[in-house]
């Protein structure tokens, strides 16, 4: 695959550099490389600092790696930024001065195919970022009904999720279901038809709860927070684009208890819990896409910023 081929247009760019906050000597982690849009911005910015780059996709791997070798201060390694801690262990890096995760699909595994990211291309059921391990064809023929209505509302949030299992394992029953469209007609069938002219398209919601699952998304999230955080020097920043509301809810989470002080009650004449915040909230509310960036990067219309700074 030629650099030319991993098409990836970096969500809110400026937003993030600009949040950042980047000195010349920091080390900063973008634990999520992509196309390296965020990555090479960053790398311009340091002279004698650092900058690691991670993706657990090998087809991004490569690309980061042609496209950040002019820049001595960047070094670009396979794994998944819930492993940031222990990259930074076998790097022999304590602090970090930033560290950026850009959650969710690339365009590029979008627009590819045969990864089997979108429901309007015909492709082998698929959906893993790392190309590695359980499927989207696995969950959707192996697991049971309960799991995979599990899937559906937990990542999906899809409520006409006993109609769609019903649907597939019906149709699986007969044969395997093996193609990313051959699933989006079977989702769109057992959509009501009132349901079926409002909206987008029905399946939606569902293959984004594939995904989520078959990449672990929510659990790697949860793994990440707070090991991320305890790396940060004090003044460093982390920052986190979600695209929906899953992620954004556990990032809005974790970042509140960050900034929390003291949690004694009120009618206490002094402080005995000892508790201070440990960071701060470089905005009030997360930064969202521009008008600008809307017209010509339309997967920025969910993106959300949120940025926390070690105190």
């Amino acid at each position: 695959m030629s650099e030319l081929e991993f098409k990836h247009i970096s969500v809110m760019l400026n937003e993030c550099i600009e949040q950042l906050n980047i000195k010349p000597d920091g080390i900063y982690v973008d634990g999520t490389a992509g196309g390296a849009g965020h990555s090479s911005e960053i790398a311009k910015r340091l002279t004698t600092g650092k900058l690691i780059a991670l993706d657990k996709d090998p087809d991004a791997i490569k690309t980061a790696r042609e496209r950040l070798a002019k820049y001595p201060c960047a070094e670009v390694i396979r794994s998944d930024f819930a492993e940031i801690p222990a990259v930074l262990d076998r790097l022999g890096i304590d602090k970090v001065d930033g560290v950026l995760l850009d959650l969710g699909v690339s365009s590029h595994q979008l627009d590819a195919t045969e990864r089997g990211f979108s429901y309007h291309n015909e492709a082998p059921l698929d959906m893993r970022m790392s190309q590695e391990g359980t499927s989207a064809y696995d969950i959707v023929n192996t697991f049971s009904g309960a799991q995979l209505a599990k899937i559906l509302y937990d990542y999906g949030e899809e409520k006409f999720t006993p109609r769609i299992v019903n649907a597939i394992l019906d149709a699986r029953a007969v044969k395997p279901i093996e193609t990313t469209t051959e699933l989006a007609e079977i989702i769109k069938n057992a959509y009501p038809a009132a349901a079926r002219r409002n909206g987008g398209h029905p399946a939606r919601q569902s293959f984004q709860a594939l995904r989520i699952s078959v990449n672990g998304e929510l659990d790697r999230l949860a793994e990440a927070l707070d090991r991320v955080f305890e790396r940060l020097a004090p003044g460093g920043r982390f920052a986190i684009i979600t695209f929906h509301s899953l992620e954004d809810r556990m990032v809005k989470r974790a970042f509140a208890e960050y900034t929390k002080g003291c949690t004694c009650p009120p009618e206490f004449p002094v402080c005995v819990c000892g508790k201070t915040p440990r960071g701060k909230l470089t905005t009030r509310k997360p930064i969202e896409a521009t008008k600008e960036e809307l017209e010509y990067n339309h997967r920025s219309r969910s993106a959300k910023l949120r940025v926390i700074e070690k105190l």
